[in-house]
């Protein structure tokens, strides 16, 4: 499997919508929804698309993947210095994409990119009751820095150190 990341273009809300909405039926379904359903309305998204912080991966023809990348992030990260890093929300795959390379060529692409803007790491957060999901992300060299409770949010804040190898696995 070859994944092509590129910027979503404007216009293509709908579909950063769907890969999203599908991947929150998925969780929903299990029990473990993540997102409100008018967070990932196309409207609501828009306007991250058109200011270019959300990516499409895509095998072949078909988006299998999505994520956002922004380059600062104050509510999650409010103490950290400007530049540092980069920092990755929302990241969905489609179900028949599953499995782990989808996601784990995402943020390889993730740090990818957050090293070619100077950054030393790529940060991301996630509901600190999921071990299953900070599983994966611990599996993929990112280690916890710490707890934060943001609104009725408590979430794990992870860091990857960008000096070190993407760890493939």
């Amino acid at each position: 499997m070859t994944l092509v990341v590129r910027r979503a273009e404007a216009g293509e809300a709908a579909l950063v919508a769907s890969v999203l909405g599908e991947a929150e039926a998925w969780l929903e379904a299990r029990g473990e929804g993540l997102w409100q359903k008018d967070e990932l309305a196309p409207s609501t998204l828009e306007p991250d698309v058109a200011a270019g912080h959300y990516y499409l991966g895509w095998v072949g023809d078909e988006a299998a993947g999505v994520l956002r990348l922004t380059l600062d992030d104050p509510l999650f990260w409010p103490e950290a210095a400007p530049g540092a890093a980069a920092y990755v929300h929302r990241l969905a795959v489609r179900r028949v994409w599953s499995g782990g390379s989808t996601s784990r060529a995402l943020l390889a692409w993730a740090a990818e990119e957050a090293r070619r803007h100077g950054c030393s790491y790529l940060r991301l957060d996630c509901v600190a009751a999921r071990p299953k999901l900070r599983a994966v992300y611990e599996r993929f060299g990112f280690r916890h820095h710490s707890d934060r409770v943001v609104g009725p949010y408590h979430v794990a804040r992870y860091e990857l150190a960008l000096g070190a190898p993407v760890r493939d696995q």
